[in-house]
């Protein structure tokens, strides 16, 4: 993403200009744009026209477009973002207060303005601007007939392709049906990787398998790489590594980040960052469960106490249409920030992220536990009832 200006008042309103350059930036302005925000884009308009001889017909018009926000859709697999809204600036092909969609485009600028810019949403700005947080993972979780070619990116996870074969058992005496349905198998995971994995920018290709199988998938591969004189995978040979999975399901994925190997090869990227403290959490939770609060209540108390080292919370809830319930997450971080804790801010399309959000979408990981808190609530709940 590039920041080509912003201009902010001193009580955080204002607009900033951007131009998104890589399709995760659709990701990122999703997160930014809110109902009741006002979005300025170029965009494409059907335009009625009269001629001289009476006859109508229709033009496709670019022109630029000023809206006010009223519904937004993002497609994660297409990377795809659109806007509707109300035109609020006049304009000569489309009437004030006409409805209108935009379709946001890359290496097409757009200006965003807010009421109120918060820092949840400044900080993804800085984020989406700065260019070391690109996709530099790639994974292909695969099991016997299964496998799933992704894209670790800082944000999400992207699944590429889903390869699927039909392979037979294993027959006494008689196993060519199931060897030359695994050949077809390897060799369609073996295209995938090629088409949908950019190795000018991947630093590491993960491939997790149970079992055997990811042995037996990296030989086939770079012995017919040999074969065919494959420059592309035996120059890259060495980013690929091989861990365990549970399955070829792309869920497996977080097992794969959480393994030793690949989080020292993955140190300086978000996404293991996110699973280490995920991890972290679980484990507190089974033999401190005093120092691992999950729930909006219970992490705020916590959060009262200063007890707080490590925020988890899923960007998700920043999406929150109701502004007083998302100025809560917002007041949250930017107090457990204040108090000195970390804040590590999942994202909803990361299987980490997913899992959070099973947990309410916010956790935290405590200084010193805090026993209390837990029979407050109880007491609290009691009352209730």
């Amino acid at each position: 993403m590039k920041l080509v200006r912003k201009d902010l008042e001193k009580d955080n309103a204002g607009q900033v200009t951007l131009i998104p350059e890589e399709p995760e930036d659709m990701w990122h302005t999703y997160n930014l744009l809110q109902v009741g925000d006002s979005l300025r884009a170029s965009t494409i308009r059907k335009v009625q026209t009269e001629s001289a001889t009476g006859s109508v017909g229709s033009n496709r018009i670019r022109t630029t477009l000023t809206l006010c926000v009223e519904a937004i859709d993002f497609d994660s697999q297409a990377c795809q973002l659109r806007v509707k809204g109300t035109n609020i600036q006049e304009n000569e092909y489309v009437k004030m207060g006409a409805y209108h969609t935009i379709e946001l485009e890359p290496n097409r600028q757009f200006t965003l303005a807010k009421k109120q810019w918060d820092s949840v949403v400044l900080e993804r700005i800085e984020q989406a601007c700065d260019p070391a947080w690109s996709a530099d993972v790639a994974a292909v979780v695969m099991q016997e007939g299964l496998a799933h070619v992704c894209l670790v990116m800082p944000s999400m996870t992207l699944t590429r392709a889903k390869v699927e074969v039909n392979i037979p058992r294993k027959r006494k005496g008689n196993c060519s049906q199931h060897d030359r349905a695994l050949e077809r198998f390897y060799e369609q995971v073996v295209q995938a990787i090629q088409r949908h994995i950019n190795f000018e920018v991947v630093k590491c290709v993960l491939v997790a398998s149970p079992g055997f199988v990811r042995e037996q998938f990296c030989d086939y591969m770079f012995q017919q790489a040999v074969k065919t004189d494959n420059k592309l995978l035996l120059e890259n040979r060495s980013k690929f590594l091989q861990v365990h999975s549970s399955s070829g399901h792309k869920y497996a994925l977080k097992e794969a980040l959480c393994d030793p190997a690949v989080t020292s090869r993955l140190s300086d990227t978000k996404a293991a960052g996110e699973v280490k403290a995920l991890d972290d959490f679980y484990k507190m939770l089974q033999h401190e469960p005093d120092r691992a609060f999950y729930g909006l209540k219970h992490v705020e108390r916590a959060n009262e106490a200063m007890a707080i080292d490590t925020l988890l919370i899923s960007d998700e809830l920043f999406r929150h249409q109701d502004v007083a319930t998302r100025a809560r997450y917002v007041k949250l971080v930017d107090s457990v920030r204040e108090n000195m804790g970390t804040v590590r801010i999942f994202s909803s399309l990361h299987v980490s992220g997913e899992q959070l959000g099973q947990l309410t979408g916010v956790a935290a990981i405590l200084r010193f536990p805090v026993a209390e808190l837990s029979d407050q609530e109880d007491e609290s709940s009691s009352e209730e009832d």
